[in-house]
Parts: C-alpha cells; sequence; structure tokens
C-alpha cells in the first residue's frame, strides 16, 4: 500500500511527506536576532516558555546543555510562570504560530516581572508584543505546522544564549554540521523509496493498528515525546512515552497483569550514548516482560553526538507517523480537533 503512488497523494494532500524531506534544510538556517540590544544584567536562570513543539525544541536544548553550562534551565508549558523567575531570569517564549494563549500569558508575566525577556515565532500576537516592547525577536519562517518547525525553534534558541553570552557561536554552529547526513538519511525515507528499503514504511506498517510505547533513556527523553507528539498530530493515533530508568519503578510492573495480549506496538528508542546500567535495564527488562507484553522494537539511533542522534531519531519520527496516517486513512497535517478546541475557548 505504501508503495502505491497514487494512494500517497491522495491520502497525503498537503504534501506532509515533503515537509518531512525537507527537514534537514532547517538546520542550515540562519536565525536572527531582532532587537538584540540588551543590559548585560547577570543571568542566573533560564526558563523557556511553550507548548507542543515550540517546548520540545527547549527539552532538547535543556538535555543538550545540562551538562555544558552552569544555569539552570527549566521547561514551562503553563499560562504562569514559576517563582524562580526574577530580573536575573532570561525568559525565552516560543510560540510558532505566535498565538498560542499559554505562552502569551506567560510572555506578559514575564514583562511586568521585569525579567530579560525574548520571544520566538513566525507572526502573530507574540511578535507584535516583541516588537512594541522592543523585545529581543527571532523569526521563523512560516506555513508550517509546529511539530514539523522544531529544528528551526533549536536554531533560534541556541542563537539567543549566544546573543546573551550563555553559549559559544561555535556551539550554535554545531548543528550546521549534521545537515548533510540527515539530509542523506531522509532521502532513504521518502515515498518512491519501496517497502523493502524504507525503514521509515516499515516502522509504519509495524504499527498499523495497535497504540504506541515509546521508551528511551532519560537524556533521550525529548525524543520519545517528539514520537509521541508525531504519533498523536500526523498519525491521529494516542500513544505514550517513558523513560529508564524510572520505567523499571512502576509502569515495568503494569506490563506484568492480565490481559496478556495487548495491542500496542512497543519501541524502545536505544542510543550507544546511553549509560552502560541503562543499557542493561532495556536488556533485561525486555527478557523479564518476555510474553507478558508485545516484544519491544528496537530502533537504533544513528549519529556520532547527542544532537546528531536527537535529529535523526525527530526526521524518521515524523516520516513513520505520516506514513501511518496514510495507513490510517487520516489528513497526516491539520490538526482540526485542536483548531475546534481554540475556538470553543475565545467564546
Amino acid at each position: 500500500m505504501l508503495d502505491n503512488f497514487n494512494l500517497l497523494v491522495q491520502r497525503d494532500p498537503q504534501n506532509a511527506l515533503l515537509v518531512a524531506s525537507e527537514q534537514w534544510k532547517q538546520a542550515l538556517f540562519q536565525a536572527e536576532v531582532i532587537s538584540p540590544e540588551h543590559d548585560g544584567r547577570e543571568i542566573k536562570n533560564i526558563v523557556i516558555t511553550g507548548m507542543g513543539g515550540s517546548a520540545l525544541a527547549g527539552l532538547i536544548l535543556k538535555k543538550w546543555l545540562e551538562n555544558k553550562i552552569n544555569l539552570p534551565i527549566e521547561i514551562n508549558r503553563n499560562y504562569t510562570l514559576p517563582k524562580s523567575v526574577s530580573k536575573n531570569t532570561l525568559v525565552i517564549a516560543s510560540s510558532y504560530s505566535g498565538n498560542t494563549e499559554e505562552s502569551i500569558s506567560a510572555l506578559n508575566q514575564a514583562i511586568e516581572i521585569g525579567a530579560q525577556v525574548t520571544t520566538i515565532s513566525s507572526h502573530g500576537k507574540m511578535e507584535e508584543i516583541a516588537r512594541k516592547n522592543e523585545i529581543a525577536h527571532v523569526k521563523l519562517p512560516t506555513g508550517l505546522q509546529p511539530r514539523m518547525a522544531v529544528i528551526y525553534n533549536f536554531r533560534a534558541l541556541t542563537k539567543i544564549l549566544v546573543n546573551f553570552g550563555i553559549i559559544s557561536n561555535e556551539k550554535h554552529e554545531e548543528i550546521e554540521h549534521y545537515a548533510d547526513f540527515l539530509r542523506k538519511e531522509s532521502e532513504s525515507w521518502v515515498a518512491n523509496i519501496s517497502t523493502e528499503r524504507n525503514y521509515a514504511k516499515q516502522l509504519a506498517l509495524y504499527s498499523a493498528g495497535r497504540s504506541a510505547v515509546f521508551l528511551s533513556s532519560s537524556e533521550f527523553s525529548p525524543l520519545a515525546y517528539k514520537w509521541k507528539i508525531s504519533w498523536n498530530e500526523n498519525a491521529k493515533n494516542v500513544s505514550f512515552y517513558n523513560e529508564y530508568p524510572e520505567f523499571n519503578h512502576n509502569e515495568f510492573i503494569g506490563w506484568s497483569s492480565h490481559p496478556v495480549e495487548k495491542l500496542f506496538a512497543i519501541f524502545n528508542l536505544r542510543s550507544n550514548l546511553d549509560h552502560p546500567r541503562v543499557q542493561k535495564r532495556f536488556e533485561i527488562s525486555d527478557r523479564l516482560l518476555s510474553g507478558k507484553r508485545p516484544a519491544a522494537r528496537n530502533i537504533e539511533l544513528k549519529g556520532s553526538t547527542y544532537l546528531e542522534q536527537v535529529l535523526w531519531g525527530s526526521i524518521l519520527a515524523d516520516f513513520v507517523s505520516i506514513y501511518l496516517a496514510i495507513l490510517n486513512n487520516v489528513n497526516p497535517t491539520p490538526v482540526e480537533l485542536i483548531e475546534k478546541l481554540k475556538v470553543e475557548l475565545v467564546k
């Protein structure tokens, strides 16, 4: 079915597969900070406030930098900011559309507190607020679903951190070195590559008709969350994620009860960078759960660094979930129920 080009066109009318195939180009996005001037105050902590795909870029950044900088990074997914926010906090408000109400609310609170505030959006109210208040702002390219703009968002975040002297420009440019690798890998997942040779199509076929569970190490939990997001929004399927070693302290037992036949597709997102004890936990858990849950399918992350592996896995997640949407006979691009919710919320 997934090698039927006419069917792919019919069920993917907005060409989400093309969007996925071009995500590698986002690694080369030349983010520009508008109104970059600031007063040079000491930054004691960083809060990134956003929802969905906008928050995801922050989660990746946090894991990537947590052993590289001394400043704590907190991801805020709410209308209000944590009490830790002060004038010495760098608050980065991120909303791809620029109109996410939770992010706008938190942004306004940050301005009231007098924090060092910056924004990221493609347009919308957030851009207007930034312009009015002369706040540092990075404008993203328009025309995408937020979940497909994570790498753009990540590039914007690192550029902002360079602007405030938190990381070096060399760290910001690191992602550019992965573009060619990501392009070559993406080419093996596109529509005209047959299922026999297309890893993304194979994973989609394996998943069809089952709810997915994505398991990773704590370090790669943002990637597991990305797979969940893609499953939910592209394939319109319920999915779940968890991380090791926490998995072994609760959910592990949940799989041991009846019924034995469970309609789940279990995916282990495995990395050679995982802690050796975590790697052992993956193996022992799979063995002890044999016969109590469906056998887990390992996805071995490719790349030589943490960031390269996360980006590889992120793009693969979109390809697989788009193919799954096609198998589900749903359009992978629109999120109509979310749009209906937004309409109801303004009434």
